[in-house]
């Protein structure tokens, strides 16, 4: 009895040392995988860009930091042709992965591409590609930004007054905003839309088409700026110009000071929407997660989804303190 006592626990302890021997065996199978992430944006020509070269740099350290097999490779590049030279350059350097924010659609087409298909885990972010050529897309939601401006300041106009707008850089996703803006405000036969500038989402230019407008027309009721950069312009505009009139002004993305403005109550600017430059920090943990093969725990596919659109969602001085993010460059 007393030896085969013995016996049992010999042997649970030989299973027990077996399972040990396994799980330290399995930790050093999982220790070995080294990943490289390579990461391709513009340079910080504008706030939102800056957003991006700020959140990367947060997500990179981040996984650093739970991470220690993960090596990450950041290049910012000023011009869509020194990008093409930095995905080049990080082929030659073997990642495993590729994420990038291209500087523009038709150029990077190529070189991603070519990544692609030589197997490199691919993740674009914002600028979609000519033609489909990665794993996961993912972007802010562009119709979605013009929607949510619309309905709100048509709301707060009671559905009549007078409104202005200054658009973006011509290109897909500012036809975007811009359509789902308009399709809203068909709803309201009381609004009308004086007039639609592009400003290139630059402050300058938002000044600029701000004061024609004030010149131009007598009375504005709201001004939708479709950015927080350009929102910037046009309030330094309408400040000089003394006037008195306008009961709205709304930008877009979600900038910090635009944030702080809707936090400290200004009576102009109640309210925003956000295109967040966050999404460049997602992508890259969409990176890593599809180099290890992993998903989100709950999801019951095997593969991560190939296109993501992040919800534009209304700031409003009841949620803004969930936005605002003083230590952000944007």
């Amino acid at each position: 009895m007393f030896h085969h006592h013995i016996g049992g626990v010999f042997g649970m302890k030989k299973k027990f040392l077996v399972c040990l021997i396994i799980a330290v065996v399995s930790i050093l199978a999982i220790a070995k995988d080294k990943y490289k992430i390579g990461v391709s944006i513009p340079s910080a020509d504008h706030g939102w860009t800056g957003g991006i070269v700020w959140w990367a740099e947060r997500a990179i350290s981040d996984w650093k930091s739970q991470d220690p097999n993960l090596d990450f490779v950041l290049l910012t590049a000023v011009s869509p042709e020194e990008q093409v030279a930095a995905v080049e350059d990080l082929m030659v350097q073997k990642i495993d992965a590729l994420v990038i924010l291209p500087h523009d659609s038709a150029t990077l087409t190529p070189i991603v591409e070519e990544a692609y298909k030589s197997g490199i885990y691919t993740v674009v972010v914002d600028r979609g590609l000519v033609k489909e050529a990665q794993d996961v897309y993912i972007a802010g939601d562009n119709p979605g930004m013009g929607r949510v401006a619309a309905e709100w300041i048509a709301k707060e106009l009671n559905g009549k007054g007078k409104i202005v707008v200054l658009e973006g850089i011509p290109t897909v996703i500012n036809t975007e905003r811009v359509n789902a803006f308009m399709e809203v405000m068909k709803e309201y036969p009381g609004i009308e839309i004086l007039d639609s500038q592009p400003a290139y989402w630059s402050t300058q230019k938002g000044l600029e088409i701000m004061e024609n407008y004030l010149q131009k027309y007598p009375q504005i009721d709201a001004v939708w700026a479709q950015d927080d950069d350009v929102l910037k312009g046009v309030l330094q505009a309408y400040k000089e110009s003394g006037r008195k009139d306008i009961k709205i002004m709304f930008g877009g993305a979600g900038s910090k000071d635009i944030i702080k403005m809707i936090l400290d109550g200004d009576p102009l600017v109640r309210a925003d929407v956000t295109y967040p430059p966050s999404m460049i920090a997602t992508g890259i943990s969409l990176g890593v997660m599809g180099v290890k093969g992993e998903v989100w725990n709950g999801f019951y596919q095997h593969k991560l989804p190939s296109k993501i659109i992040l919800a534009a969602e209304l700031i409003t001085r009841e949620n803004a303190h969930e936005y605002y993010m003083p230590d952000s460059i944007f």
